[in-house]
């Protein structure tokens, strides 16, 4: 049986990974909700330890870090004036580092997000945070609607279980796999760690 081929390959393009010097980092989501309660994400400590990295390697470079969170309203898991809503102390925003208030699963919905980067002259990014099959699936997608070259650090990412349309459950290790690579199909390289960035 031969190896099956991405459609970037069968477009004669190859997606590589970007260089963090050149690009800009995006913490998606880094939000409390996932560390416990309904929304805790399987391997989520691993992966903010591994968001961590990113962020401190970002900042050691002095390159451009956008933080994201997501925000559903007063009340909800997802309320960014409350505990459960904000970002998770270890990777909180320093210094004059932005965050980026959104509604949707795509950062660049809505937003200005766009216009930051436009602003900063950057058209690479860095992606981690959660969760792996939405929202950072959505904003990679929608980064390269964009014109952006993505890359997406993998163990910097997390998701849950999920159930199936046949009432079985499909394990997070399965769903996270299956979310990177379908993006690494077209839309974004995907790397495990931040040493793996050039």
């Amino acid at each position: 049986m031969t190896r099956p081929k991405t459609l970037a390959e069968l477009a004669g393009l190859q997606l590589s990974p970007v260089s963090l010097q050149e690009s800009a980092l995006l913490m998606i989501d880094c939000q409390n909700t996932y560390l416990h309660g309904p929304m805790q994400l399987v391997g989520v400590e691993h992966a903010l330890n591994e968001a961590r990295r990113a962020l401190d390697r970002a900042r050691q470079l002095s390159v451009p870090i956008i933080h994201v969170a997501h925000d559903a309203g007063p009340g909800s898991l997802y309320d960014v004036q409350g505990k459960s809503g904000a970002i998770a102390p270890p990777v909180a925003a320093t210094g004059d580092e932005p965050t980026v208030i959104k509604n949707y699963p795509n950062s660049f919905a809505q937003t200005d997000l766009h216009r930051q980067l436009q602003e900063l002259g950057v058209m690479k990014l860095v992606i981690v945070g959660f969760m792996t099959h939405m929202c950072v699936n959505s904003t990679a997608r929608g980064a390269q609607d964009l014109g952006y070259q993505t890359t997406i650090i993998a163990d910097a990412t997390a998701t849950r279980d999920l159930p199936t349309t046949d009432g079985q459950v499909l394990a997070a290790s399965q769903l996270k796999e299956a979310s990177l690579v379908g993006l690494s199909d077209l839309v974004a390289c995907v790397v495990a760690t931040v040493d793996d960035l050039p």
